[in-house]
């Protein structure tokens, strides 16, 4: 197969030469198109009608020759549309040429009118062409395309090429950032950005990336979060609704729900806590389902759901006593090991954190969801502002969907001796060992003392638009990190 491919590249770099020979420009600067193939479809009737002439370039898909006639199929983004060159409209000359040195996947321009062909199919007549970019590769064979699944993602220019339904889903994600955005925006909230290099990384607990600042002579890490702890900043200066879109980083394991670099959304608003975020999450779940998806119902990775239903509340400690027999408010370390070994699930969890976080992980596979999980322990959730009314739990709430935590929401932590009681415990799972533990920031506990008010702050990601696609994290990233190729 290999062998195929190189004589066909020879093949159509000879022809490229031969084309430099004749002064004909090979990869030109500028096209003079003056209309999009998706326009054309759409006017065909109008511009058949008054005969008029429109350029258009594209990628040729398919080029079939019947003597003096010359069919190909034109492609620019989505859209498909049928040329015909034709030896007395075109030109002897031009007509030879294009015959002979114009292959499928070459990027070419043509002028011609519109009509239709005795067969009923919409074409552009052609009267004069030119070559905009020589394909030296052929693209993937049409029914075959790429198969291996490493070999599309390395090459996504082409997977996407071959797969409008492939291209259909990227421009649903940028539509999906863009709806978040104006929904926040039209709710007040103020479009800011914080850094993504920082010297501790706050606002998640995760694995991060480091890095050397040169000039300072400083180790410094990617952000883990789009900025919690300086929007919460943000806070204390007096803005009352902030939100980022951004890239966070965490160097930790892949999984269909987890890369190392992906993009969330986090927004805080002052004077609010997690019931009122509670509405407004689910609010905007639903505006996202209907104006990206057109539905609020959706089966995906096996699970049958609808936005629209009533969301029921889960209570972390009693969902995990039911299904495992584990008290997680009092249950011992050896006692989570102990059951963690019987259910199989396989962890390296050292600490009684990471050992919680284990059991409930084993729970939530059965929940398809919507429900907003609640009432989760004040070990795990080290930023979160502790439940008067539920003692060692805190105001917090997760979105399960396909048995996925699919956006996370708690009243801020705005006690500052709480606060860096809690940053102490976390210094000490670092010291022990635990790459996962957040960093304290002790300038953020200095900030706290000088006052923030009541705070919500609630945020997700691509996991949501992978969720609600029914792909997986991988799948909806357009240039997913790949090991290079062993040469």
């Amino acid at each position: 197969m290999e062998n195929v491919k190189i004589s066909e590249r020879e093949e159509r770099l000879k022809k490229l030469l031969e084309l430099r020979t004749q002064g004909i420009a090979t990869y030109p600067a500028k096209s003079h198109k003056n209309a999009a193939v998706s326009d054309v479809v759409v006017n065909f009737g109008k511009l058949e009608a008054e005969k008029r002439e429109v350029t258009v370039a594209g990628r040729i898909r398919l080029k079939r020759a019947f003597g003096n006639l010359i069919f190909c199929t034109l492609q620019d983004g989505a859209e498909q549309i049928q040329i015909a060159l034709s030896k007395k409209d075109l030109g002897a000359e031009a007509h030879k040429t294009f015959n002979k040195y114009i292959d499928m996947a070459d990027f070419i321009e043509v002028t011609g009118t519109c009509f239709v062909t005795h067969k009923g199919e919409n074409s552009i007549l052609v009267t004069s062409w030119s070559l905009l970019s020589k394909a030296l590769l052929p693209l993937p064979e049409k029914f075959h395309g790429l198969s291996d699944e490493e070999e599309r993602l390395r090459k996504r220019y082409l997977d996407i090429v071959m797969h409008n339904d492939l291209r259909d889903i990227f421009v649903k994600r940028a539509k999906f950032w863009e709806v978040t955005r104006n929904f926040l925006k039209e709710r007040g909230f103020l479009e800011v950005e914080t850094p993504t290099i920082e010297v501790t990384t706050g606002g998640a607990e995760a694995n991060p990336f480091k890095t050397h600042h040169n000039d300072f002579d400083i180790d410094v890490f990617m952000r883990i979060s789009i900025g919690e702890l300086w929007q919460k900043r943000l806070m204390a200066a007096g803005f009352e609704k902030t939100f980022e879109i951004g890239r966070a980083y965490r160097n930790e394991g892949s999984s269909p729900d987890h890369l190392q670099e992906f993009t969330n959304m986090e927004f805080y608003w002052a004077y609010a806590d997690y019931n009122d975020g509670m509405k407004l999450a689910r609010e905007l779940y639903l505006k996202i389902a209907n104006e990206v998806f057109g539905t609020t119902k959706f089966s995906s990775r096996g699970y049958e759901f609808d936005l629209a239903d009533e969301w029921t509340s889960i209570d972390y400690r009693t969902e995990v006593l039911d299904k495992t027999g584990i008290d997680v408010l009092t249950a011992t370390e050896n006692e989570m090991l102990t059951k963690l070994a019987e259910l199989g699930v396989k962890s390296d969890a050292q600490n009684k954190e990471r050992m919680i976080d284990s059991l409930w992980k084993y729970c939530r596979k059965k929940i398809a969801g919507p429900a907003f999980l609640v009432r989760h322990p004040k070990l795990i959730a080290p930023l979160s502002k502790e439940s008067a009314e539920f003692p060692g739990t805190v105001e917090k709430f997760q979105i399960i969907l396909c048995g996925s935590e699919i956006g996370n929401g708690y009243s801020e932590l705005n006690d500052p001796l709480d606060q860096r009681e809690r940053f102490e415990a976390q210094q000490k799972l670092l010291e022990a060992g635990d790459e996962e533990a957040m960093m304290p920031d002790w300038d953020f506990v200095e900030m706290l003392e000088h006052g923030m008010p009541p705070t919500f702050g609630f945020g997700f990601g691509e996991r949501l638009f992978a969720a609600l696609s029914g792909k997986t994290l991988r799948e909806v990233t357009l240039f997913p990190l790949m090991k290079p190729k062993k040469s």
